[in-house]
């Protein structure tokens, strides 16, 4: 059975249910909206994040879920997908997960459109239900995911990251999502309890590493062939790169910051950039902060009784980790 397939097991009931009420909750008078939102929800990827609301739900409250799980699974994929359409109107992308982006078949137009509505619907969802405390959640990760974005951009024109900086845009960027995910799982059935923190900072400790993976990728993997040095090329600084940057040499570090800034278009030049990377530790040490961050993610689920959510769970850490794409 394939990992996912395995960790989805506990929850495959409310995943299911979860799919019907979603489409329920995007529906318009709109023919138009209608099949792009058909579209959307039959492109779906591994839908990591309504199993995040449900394992953690079902964990902290001995297996059950509300209503409200429900709503706040909704209102999540809703605000997230509104994100991701609009994400590839900015980057003028073509593809999502294999599948032509919205738009690519509907025009630029449509798309932003499209994103307003989501966006509209998520937040309705919420209000009409009295479901304040599960929206303010989301509304805060919406914002972080923003500023996050924001300071990855401005950073990337001047190279001055520091390891700090570098942390502070993929906890908001990514890590912030995933964080809302789970502690609005434990919000829907235990509002007001501690278990709504600890399980935030659970997925908080899960983006920074899920983060740290997905930059390491940029180096390269036997399973997924060639290294890509996109990231170079776009001059996004990750950890393995400022780690070098800060441990080198000057006249390497200014050989560095010289390739990335004048020739991150020159494919040789980008090899060589990865090699030295690799050369000195970048990957490494990298590696070294992402299981940190995993196995303090790991420390966060020991109180919690044994049950199949929490195992699901424990998985979800370590695929995090240990997936190959």
């Amino acid at each position: 059975m394939k990992i996912v397939e395995q960790i989805k097991q506990p929850i495959a009931y409310e995943m299911e249910l979860f799919e019907q009420k979603f489409l329920l909750s995007m529906s318009s008078k709109v023919a138009l909206l209608n099949r792009i939102t058909h579209y959307i929800v039959n492109r779906k990827g591994k839908q990591m994040r309504p199993m995040f609301v449900f394992l953690v739900s079902k964990m902290v409250s001995n297996g059950e879920v509300s209503e409200r799980t429900y709503r706040g699974a909704s209102v999540i994929e809703l605000i997230h997908t509104a994100t991701l359409v609009h994400d590839d109107v900015v980057d003028d992308s073509n593809r999502r997960r294999g599948f032509f982006s919205i738009n690519a078949l509907w025009k630029n137009k449509i798309a932003v459109l499209v994103g307003d509505y989501l966006l509209s619907k998520g937040l309705l969802l919420s209000i009409d239900n009295n479901d304040f405390d599960l929206l303010k959640i989301i509304s805060i990760a919406v914002r972080e995911m923003s500023e996050g974005e924001l300071l990855q951009i401005e950073k990337a024109r001047q190279l001055d990251i520091t390891e700090a900086v570098y942390y502070e845009i993929i906890r908001q960027k990514t890590a912030t999502l995933i964080a809302a995910c789970c502690s609005l799982g434990a919000a829907s059935v235990k509002p007001e309890s501690t278990h709504v923190e600890t399980m935030r900072k659970f997925g908080e400790l899960i983006g920074m590493a899920f983060q740290i993976k997905d930059d390491l990728f940029d180096y390269g993997q036997e399973k997924i062939g060639k290294p890509t040095g996109i990231d170079i090329k776009e001059q996004k600084m990750t950890l393995p790169l400022i780690y070098v940057l800060n441990t080198v040499s000057k006249k390497d570090n200014k050989w560095l910051i010289n390739s990335i800034k004048n020739h991150n278009k020159d494919a040789k030049r980008v090899k060589e950039v990865i090699a030295f990377v690799k050369v000195h530790g970048g990957l490494d040490y990298a590696v070294t902060k992402m299981k940190a961050f995993q196995e303090e993610a790991l420390k966060m689920l020991e109180p919690y009784p044994e049950s199949a959510y929490k195992s699901s769970l424990i998985l979800m850490v370590n695929y995090v980790i240990d997936r190959k794409k």
